[in-house]
């Protein structure tokens, strides 16, 4: 990736983009690990990286519309694993947002651009902030000292007002945070945090970096250097494919039935063995779409055959891992680790459908935006779906048809559980509510969130003794 810096410094318009989002990160970042403050710092960033890029592109607007939606998460979900994985996915679509990408390679380095460029920013924005200053005029000077005298009344006046009238006060504490040490501390890092990555996406909408987006290079390879190894791989799958209708088809009865076969043995250890053949053979079919040649007729046909029949097998090998791990969560218990593999395993299952697709028409060029956006999208879908409370509704579901439930687990359950954890018993309601419980500390509007504010009246009417 070859990436020149522009020669000219930050301008004006920029400079003050990248101010604004930081003042947004300052004031409005809450301190738990989710709240509507996340998605008004998002809006505000946005409109910044708008503000400096000008006219907006057709994917810029879908992979900007998709960042906002997985921030937008943090309003609804109060799961912190399910937040990092958001927040994760809403930087990458933002960095893809500015820069683009359509090989593999240029999609991957462009969905980490913006987090390269926060760096690369740095002397950049303080070039600018050299011209800025030696540019001052006397009505800007003039324009601060206004600031700084409306700061100054504001100090004076609002602390008496509040004495004056308890409502008014009350309004206030709501509105306005405490500040102390650690609120400024906290407040200046929060700035620094959003402007640099603000920065950063200033820099790559203004210099963007060369992406390798170029044709795949001509093939040397023979067919059968290429089709032998996958031809093998393809008949030992097969095998492992006829073999696994009978499992399929048999569920839970085949493993009742059959000797010696728990449900453990079954499903716990056999699902990761065929999550990991799942993901490997990917990369086989990575490494033959990018090497396997399609001079001829010949050299199409065998590359649609061999990777077409791959590929439906590993459907089959998709479809037994699903079933696996189905069978152990309802023998078992619903747990966030299973829900989270069996529905990554579900995306991958996707991607293979798209490499069938691209394989008949012979052209991949979409793919590598299509596989990164659907994981984008599955991972919003799977927060819509709001895991927790749906883990929590089986481990009730169970408690009624079994008699076992694990309350300790479901006691590091977050807030999005509490709606469901609310239906148990009352000798374990309390206990499987203590994590949602230990959430509801921070009353700021900043950190305000749907689960939290849903889960409060469950918890407050719940606290019954734990033993």
């Amino acid at each position: 990736m070859r990436w020149e810096k522009p020669a000219e410094p930050a301008p004006p318009r920029t400079l003050l983009a990248i101010g604004i989002a930081g003042a947004a990160g300052a004031v409005a970042l809450p301190e738990t690990t989710s709240g509507i403050g996340y998605l008004v710092v998002a809006i505000v960033c946005a409109g910044a990286a708008w503000r400096v890029m000008g006219r907006l592109k057709p994917w810029t607007i879908v992979w900007g519309t998709l960042s906002l939606a997985l921030v937008a998460v943090t309003v609804f979900r109060d799961a912190d694993w399910l937040f990092a994985m958001c927040l994760l996915g809403a930087v990458a679509a933002a960095s893809l947002a500015v820069t683009g990408g359509r090989s593999i390679w240029g999609v991957l380095l462009g969905s980490v651009s913006v987090a390269l460029g926060s760096v690369l920013a740095l002397p950049w924005v303080a070039r600018g902030l050299g011209a800025l200053r030696r540019k001052t005029t006397r009505k800007a000077l003039r324009l601060t000292n206004s600031v700084l005298i409306s700061a100054v009344l504001l100090l004076v006046f609002v602390p008496l007002l509040a004495g004056a009238d308890a409502a008014f006060a009350k309004i206030l504490a709501n509105v306005v945070p405490s500040i102390d040490a650690d609120f400024v501390a906290r407040s200046v890092l929060m700035f620094v945090l959003v402007a640099v990555g603000t920065a950063g996406a200033s820099l790559v909408i203004t210099a963007p970096p060369e992406l390798p987006d170029n044709d795949r290079p001509p093939s040397r390879l023979s067919v059968t250097e290429w089709a032998m190894p996958v031809g093998i791989l393809v008949m030992l799958f097969a095998g492992f494919a006829a073999v696994q209708f009978t499992v399929l088809f048999g569920g839970i009865e085949y493993v009742l039935d059959t000797e010696e076969v728990s449900f453990a043995t079954y499903a716990r250890s056999g699902f990761w063995q065929l999550l990991a053949v799942t993901v490997l053979t990917l990369g086989v079919v990575a490494a033959v779409i990018r090497w396997a040649p399609r001079r001829t007729a010949k050299d199409r046909a065998w590359l649609r055959g061999l990777l077409g029949t791959l590929s439906v097998l590993v459907l089959v090998i998709v479809a037994s891992a699903l079933s696996r791990m189905w069978t152990y969560q309802q023998a078992y218990g619903f747990t966030v680790l299973r829900l989270s593999v069996e529905a990554f395993e579900l995306w991958l299952g996707l991607v293979y459908v798209m490499v069938i697709v691209a394989g008949v028409r012979l052209e991949a060029r979409w793919l590598p935006r299509a596989i990164v956006g659907s994981a984008l999208t599955g991972l919003l879908a799977f927060a819509m779906l709001n895991p927790e409370k749906l883990i929590a509704e089986h481990n009730v579901q169970r408690l009624d048809a079994t008699g076992k439930i694990d309350v300790e687990y479901l006691s590091r359950l977050s807030a999005d559980a509490a709606p469901a954890l609310a239906k148990l018993p009352l000798q374990h309601r309390a206990c499987a509510l203590a994590g949602a419980n230990i959430r509801m500390y921070d009353r700021s509007w900043q950190s305000w969130n749907v689960s939290r504010a849903t889960a409060r009246p469950i918890v407050a009417a719940n606290r019954e003794l734990c033993y």
